[in-house]
């Protein structure tokens, strides 16, 4: 063990957990000094491989999907987005549109005052398109209409499934993205392995080809290899 400054490093073994690590621990003083003085370790790495961890208990987990070593979930997902994205417009919008139908031919029949439901018609299309993200990217399938139609679903970076609130957030992460700094962010996907757009960085998403379509590419892969031609 050796003192510098205020900050202790210790060389072995985490005094919280015993766990052996690669590297040094740095033990931090979190009483003032004359104080009885406690120390937090931080371990740098995990022997087996696993999340880091620091002392304060918040584990660093590592992304579940390798674009090099696992190329399938990631083959042909921009294109694949692009579609999604239109089919859930097209859901989106025509219950939208066929309310505002009702609204008008509403209004003709009483004269006009049904007209003033028109005020609805903003309000609730975004509360009708938070609700259609949330629950669909936060059911089974972690993916919208759109999505499922063309295998591919909605990730965090370490492997979970989605959920309603970030289904809804997402949703609003990339309307926000695209309005402020127009569509040509959505280049970004292009400037990274994972195919992930500006929105997906900032709420730690990504956005795979399901397990369905990964094993067919994975099949179709393992079939034009140099190995199995020979044979």
């Amino acid at each position: 063990m050796r003192r510098i400054g205020h900050t202790i490093i210790v060389f072995g073994y985490c005094p919280v957990n015993g766990a052996p690590y690669q590297g040094p621990v740095s033990a931090i003083p979190l009483a003032l000094p004359g104080a009885k003085r406690h120390f937090v370790c931080e371990e740098a790495y995990m022997a087996d491989g696993g999340p880091r961890q620091t002392g304060y208990g918040i584990d660093i987990k590592p992304h579940a999907y390798d674009p090099f070593s696992n190329p399938e979930y990631f083959e042909g997902v921009l294109a694949r987005r692009v579609i999604a994205f239109l089919i859930d417009l097209v859901i989106i919008t025509v219950p939208i549109i066929l309310a505002c139908i009702f609204i008008f031919l509403f209004g003709l029949i009483t004269f006009g005052l049904g007209w003033g439901l028109f005020f609805l018609v903003v309000p609730g299309s975004v509360i009708w398109a938070l609700l259609y993200c949330g629950a669909t990217m936060g059911g089974p399938a972690s993916a919208t209409v759109g999505m499922r139609t063309v295998d591919i679903e909605v990730r965090t970076w370490y492997g979970a499934p989605c959920y309603f609130l970030l289904g809804a957030v997402h949703a609003i992460a990339f309307w926000v993205t695209t309005s402020a700094l127009t569509p040509l962010v959505l280049l970004v996907g292009l400037l990274n392995e994972r195919r992930r757009l500006l929105h997906d960085f900032l709420l730690g998403t990504v956005v795979v080809n399901n397990e369905r379509r990964a094993a067919l590419l994975r099949h179709a892969s393992a079939l034009l290899s140099p190995a199995s031609r020979r044979e």
